[in-house]
């Protein structure tokens, strides 16, 4: 059974004023999510499922599942909050999603092979693809997953901060620890984040980080639902509190139940994060467009 591809599409896009999941920035009129899909479909993904949620369903069928009929199978999952393990029911006071981690349990009764993780306002590249793809056909150990890393610097907005998951290898490439970081930014005296006790953190822009492009085994449901019912138990007076995908991760690691390869690219990420980033964003499409890079029309 060949991999899945899943498309994290939920977010509100808040910083970027939007639904920028949906936003045309190719020359005719495609989205990040078009380009990752044809990508993806290039490298030997067959089917691609999304999370997404229930108020854009009309406009998501619209886009792309009508679009791509023929041509790659779409499936999609609602990310709710209701939709919780072992009987758990969100607090009144609940409105924001729970995070990444929740985002990928929402597709365990559609997965049942390895699968791939995106998300679906970044542009990754094409070679980022066929190293994941690769991974997951040729690797066959059970509780061994990847992630796709991306050097720090090929990874900033200009027009703002952004949140990294900045990992940490051993001398055999396999992930030691990875910290969620948040407001990573550039400065003219370099780049530059505040840790979560307000201290200021300093990077040289050679840090590994993770993208949120993950290659897991259907194993990795069990520990994302422990993890998570830890979470919702410890978070019970923080109506804001998420759960992300490293933080689940570093968990077992440090307990040595499960491995995560680091596999590098050298693509370079763009996206959307701030309203002032689609210029860049649409430039280069169009830029890679005119250079034969993608067609003008991705299916033709």
């Amino acid at each position: 059974m060949k991999p899945t591809l899943l498309v994290l599409a939920a977010g509100m896009g808040s910083r970027y004023g939007g639904n920028k999941q949906l936003d045309k920035v190719g020359p005719e009129g495609q989205t990040i999510i078009d380009y990752s899909i044809y990508d993806a479909a290039r490298a030997g993904f067959e089917k691609i499922l999304f999370v997404i949620r229930s108020d854009i369903e009309e406009q998501f069928i619209d886009s792309f599942v009508n679009p791509l009929a023929g041509k790659v199978d779409i499936d999609y999952v609602f990310q709710e909050l209701d939709n919780l393990p072992g009987g758990l029911k969100p607090s009144t006071e609940r409105t924001k999603p729970w995070g990444t981690s929740h985002a990928i349990l929402v597709a365990k009764n559609k997965i049942n092979e390895p699968f791939g993780v995106i998300n679906a306002d970044d542009y990754y590249g094409a070679d980022s693809f066929r190293i994941l793809y690769d991974f997951l056909v040729t690797d066959k150990r059970e509780n061994n997953y990847c992630i796709v890393g991306y050097g720090m610097k090929n990874t900033l907005s200009d027009h703002g901060h952004v949140n990294r998951g900045v990992c940490r290898a051993d001398n055999r490439g396999m992930l030691e620890h990875i910290v969620e970081t948040r407001r990573i930014e550039k400065r003219p005296d370099g780049i530059v984040a505040t840790s979560t006790d307000g201290k200021l953190l300093t990077f040289t822009g050679e840090e590994i980080v993770s993208m949120n492009l993950w290659g897991f085994k259907p194993s990795v449901f069990r520990f994302l639902e422990e993890e998570f019912v830890n979470f919702i138990h410890r978070s019970t007076d923080d109506p804001k509190a998420e759960l992300d995908i490293p933080t689940s991760m570093d968990v077992f690691i440090k307990r040595k139940e499960l491995t995560i390869q680091i596999l590098m690219t050298g693509e370079k990420w763009f996206g959307v994060t701030y309203q002032e980033d689609r210029p860049f964003v649409v430039d280069n499409l169009r830029k890679m467009t005119e250079s034969g890079i993608y067609p003008l029309d991705l299916w033709q």
